[in-house]
């Protein structure tokens, strides 16, 4: 079932209280620490989550300009991407372990909260056919990335990969609210 607009945007605003309470809540050391399954630490990780909302702004004219063209160069575009996974693999680590360092406890918040009113500010002005169109996708790159993607998908992807990390963060349990 695709998600709502709503349901996409109340997505977003949970991240961003959920973000907020981690980043509020954690001392320096809960933060050096090493996170739960993964080689990143708490900070670099909660920055890597940070960076599935960032992406998205980059997949949207992406989508947008790939699923004007004829069906074969996207299945083309995405079999080259996903050949390219393990480079790919080794950009993701390196690259999150490096931007936490700018993105870091500080910034990594307001950075959020900028890139989810970008998103947000979009996906009002899409329509159902804007949101329908869809490209091959790089599926071996992330585990929610499926064979084909519509916008729709696109714009509900930060969230779910946001989630999944959640739990890998050895971080206390922090409240939220609604």
């Amino acid at each position: 079932m695709n998600p709502t607009k709503e349901q996409i945007l109340a997505g977003y605003s949970r991240a961003r209280r959920e973000l907020d309470a981690w980043l509020e809540g954690a001392t320096a050391e809960d933060l050096r620490r090493r996170s739960n399954g993964t080689k990143w630490t708490n900070e670099e990780l909660l920055f890597h989550m940070v960076f599935g909302y960032m992406v998205v702004r980059a997949l949207l004219p992406l989508v947008r300009t790939v699923s004007r063209l004829p069906v074969p160069v996207g299945k083309v575009f995405a079999a080259v991407l996903n050949a390219g996974t393990r480079p790919f693999d080794a950009v993701n680590y390196w690259g999150s372990r490096a931007a936490s360092l700018v993105y870091n406890r500080r910034r990594m918040g307001p950075k959020l909260g900028k890139t989810i009113a970008s998103l947000s500010r979009r996906l009002e002005r899409e329509t159902p056919g804007t949101l329908s169109r869809s490209m091959p996708f790089p599926d071996r790159w992330d585990p929610f990335f499926a064979p084909r993607m519509t916008l729709n998908d696109v714009y509900a992807y930060p969230t779910l990969h946001f989630d999944f990390h959640v739990r890998q963060l050895s971080l206390s349990p922090r409240e939220t609210g609604p």
